[in-house]
């Protein structure tokens, strides 16, 4: 692992903000993209017991932030990457468990980045995807 990549591991491992809040954790990194889980807990429900939507939304941002980064790091080009969309589609309700994470890259640009995020059960069932197009800036 590079550098970069022990640097960005280390600074997600010590989430502080809603990464820490939601409980994300991030199991490897690569300029490729990244897996992760967590853990859900009845602080991630909504009304009716179920995991809210928001919580995927955050965790594919937290994701694909977290790959793009990774990438802009890996490649020279340097910089962060922001989120500027994130579009989730929910498909099955899930109330307990682990959520797995893992990120793909669609697009890696120069000034832009697109990312596949997968959130999977225990089952390993498909439960929200997101694709989240990320901006790269200089820091």
């Amino acid at each position: 692992m590079t550098e970069h990549l022990n640097e960005a591991l280390a600074r997600v491992k010590d989430a502080t903000g809603l990464d820490g809040l939601l409980g994300f954790v991030v199991d490897t990194v690569s300029r490729d993209g990244i897996t992760g889980s967590l853990t859900i807990t009845p602080d991630h429900h909504q009304p009716f017991g179920i995991v809210h939507g928001g919580t995927y939304c955050a965790l594919a941002e937290s994701a694909a932030s977290i790959s793009a980064f990774c990438w802009v790091q890996e490649t020279g080009i340097g910089g962060t990457a922001v989120g500027v969309n994130n579009s989730t589609d929910f498909l099955r309700s899930v109330s307990d468990g682990v959520i797995s994470v893992s990120t793909t890259a669609i697009h890696r640009g120069r000034r832009q980045q697109l990312w596949q995020v997968d959130m999977r059960d225990d089952q390993g069932r498909l439960i929200a995807q997101s694709r989240v197009r990320m901006q790269n800036i200089e820091m």
